[in-house]
This record gives structure tokens, sequence and C-alpha cells, in this order.
């Protein structure tokens, strides 16, 4: 079988500060933001990986969630415990200084995991949790 990645989602509650994040601090290329009575879905990706992307979504925009989920989820996205995601760089140490100096939320400093990795964790804007994992 031959199945690869093309998309994976995760929620926003503010487009501007997911631009500000994803775009102007992690470096993402932006590949589309489209709006839809007063809500964004913003496509973002690496630029070296054309083939693979993250939408940035108003969370509470399927027909099918329940008044009760819509709270539920954005009660999880003020905690920081609905989504997540794990990125990978060659430079941790650069980009968790770059993250710190732009004042991402950090949650953990760099740290040589038991499981056998290095990685870092901030939150962005919407309190989704960003692992950045050190290539080597």
């Amino acid at each position: 079988m031959d199945v690869t990645i093309h998309y994976a989602f995760l929620p926003h509650d503010d487009p501007e500060a997911a631009l500000a994040f994803y775009r102007d601090i992690l470096g993402f290329a932006v590949r589309n933001d489209v709006g839809y009575e007063g809500m964004r879905w913003i496509t973002v990706g690496s630029p070296d990986q054309p083939g693979t992307s993250l939408v940035l979504h108003p969370p509470a925009a399927d027909p099918g969630i329940t008044d009760e989920e819509r709270r539920t989820i954005a009660e999880m996205m003020a905690k920081g415990t609905y989504a997540s995601i794990v990125l990978a760089t060659k430079d941790l140490d650069g980009a968790f200084d770059q993250l710190q100096a732009a004042g991402a939320e950090v949650v953990q400093e760099p740290t040589e995991q038991p499981y056998g990795v290095r990685d870092c964790a901030v939150r962005d804007p919407a309190g989704n949790m960003v692992r950045i994992q050190e290539l080597r």
C-alpha cells in the first residue's frame, strides 16, 4: 500500500494569532486561506514538504457538533488538552530559542527523553501542544 500523510488538522480560535505563530515564527508557507461565514481555514506547511499540509480550522464548524460538544472543545482548548502535533528539526536548541524569544508559551525546554528522543514543547496561541523533536 502506498499511503502518505497529506493533511493534518489543528483547531484555532484566532486566525491572525495562528498565522503569526505558524507563518511568522515557525516559517511555514501559507498555502490557502479560505473564509466562510466569519470563519477561516488556513492551510500551512513547510516549504520543504509541499505534499504535506496542516489545516488550521475553526473547531466548531462541523454541523454535527452539539452546543455541549462546542463548550467542551472550547474548555479543552483553553486547558491545552484538545489537540497536538509533533514537528521535527535538526536544530532543536535554535528552534527553541526562536520560539522563546517570540513569546511562545513554553511547556518544556529541550530535554533528553527516556524513550530515546530529545525534544521540547510549547503551546500555540489556541493552546495546542506543539512538540518539536530533534532529528538525529
